[in-house]
């Protein structure tokens, strides 16, 4: 396979350039059906395969504002992007992803980046994940209506109504007040929003991410967005942050423009596909993949930290393999049900 290797000359090493465009594909699918960059897959994934942690945030970052034009512009067209929203994200996004690249260079220059951002990642995805499948396997049951003999033994007990995250910060008047109609919200406070978008902007020039796996999620179980506006309007953003990412790594020579466009040829395609899904699959559906693919991608960034620590190849090897193999297989389900859904679609439309 060494015919497809090509020489990198920012980053300073040799890359297979099929790896790149299978990376590219994979997270333009993950990242147009999930609402967010892919950087969660990107950035452990070059670093895992060779590329120095900041090149690998910074060329993600770049690969990540070239992919969230596509899926923004398709998801826009399916009306699933609350663009008051979004348009407020941008000034707290850009403060955020400044203050983490700042301190991404930081560490670079006291040789600890690499292990303390993996550390984040590490802490991050499996936090995430884990509450993600408690609310589809705990919560979301106990959210469902009783059944007809469970009504009437439940008839002399009053019930009590669950209070979600979201509806107790709505209740958090500090001025100035917002309301998003295009996501079905009445009154929010100013400050909560602008507060959820900086620490995303944050953890995006810390981290190499959009700070989708963090905000899309916000969006739905803080802001209280429908999962298809938190997708739609989460990419948006991305693409904001993205591109001021982009920039800001650039100007620090941290970015491998040549590997960033040969994972844009394959996002390109798979970011179609992966928007396109949206419409088939329902939201709770959307939120139980998104925790599995997460729950792969930290267990692989705790299997590279552990090659870090051993230096015993084979864990490297192991750490490759899950986090593409996973991107893989997630695509697959993906692209399966969206051909089958529309498929059925055709057939009953004859």
């Amino acid at each position: 396979m060494n015919i497809f290797n090509i020489t990198l000359p920012v980053a300073g090493i040799e890359f297979n350039v099929l790896l790149l465009i299978v990376i590219g594909f994979c997270v333009g699918v993950l990242g147009g059906f999930f609402g967010v960059g892919g950087a969660w897959i990107v950035t452990p994934a070059l670093n895992i395969f060779g590329f120095q942690m900041s090149y690998a945030i910074g060329t993600d970052l770049a690969h990540i504002f070239g992919k969230s034009i596509v899926a923004t512009k398709k998801h826009s067209k399916m009306g699933n992007v609350d663009w008051k929203l979004g348009l407020i994200s941008i000034v707290a996004s850009v403060i955020g992803v400044e203050s983490g690249s700042q301190i991404i260079m930081i560490l670079e220059r006291t040789g600890n980046v690499g292990s303390i951002v993996r550390w984040s990642y590490i802490v991050l995805l499996l936090s995430l994940s884990i509450f993600m499948m408690y609310d589809y396997f705990i919560l979301r049951p106990s959210k469902s209506e009783p059944s007809e003999s469970e009504t009437k033994k439940q008839s002399k007990k009053p019930r009590k109504k669950k209070v979600l995250l979201s509806q107790r910060l709505y209740k958090i008047k500090i001025s100035p007040m917002v309301s998003f109609p295009t996501s079905g919200i009445e009154s929010v406070s100013l400050w909560i929003v602008l507060f959820i978008f900086f620490f995303t902007g944050f953890l995006s020039g810390f981290m190499g991410v959009g700070g989708g796996f963090i905000r899309m999620p916000a969006l739905v179980y803080l802001i209280g967005c429908p999962t298809a506006i938190a997708v739609g309007t989460d990419l948006m953003s991305v693409l904001f942050s993205g591109a001021y990412g982009c920039f800001t790594y650039a100007l620090k020579g941290r970015v491998e423009i040549i590997a960033a466009i040969y994972m844009l040829l394959g996002a390109s395609i798979g970011a179609q596909l992966g928007v396109t899904a949206v419409k088939y699959i329902r939201g709770y559906g959307i939120r139980l993949l998104f925790a599995i693919m997460i729950a792969f991608a930290g267990i692989a960034v705790v299997i590279e930290q552990v090659y870090k620590m051993t230096n015993i190849p084979v864990y490297s090897t192991i750490a490759g393999v899950l986090v593409i193999g996973a991107s893989i297989l997630m695509t697959l389900i993906i692209c399966t049900k969206l051909f089958k859904s529309v498929k059925r679609e055709k057939s009953l439309s004859m």
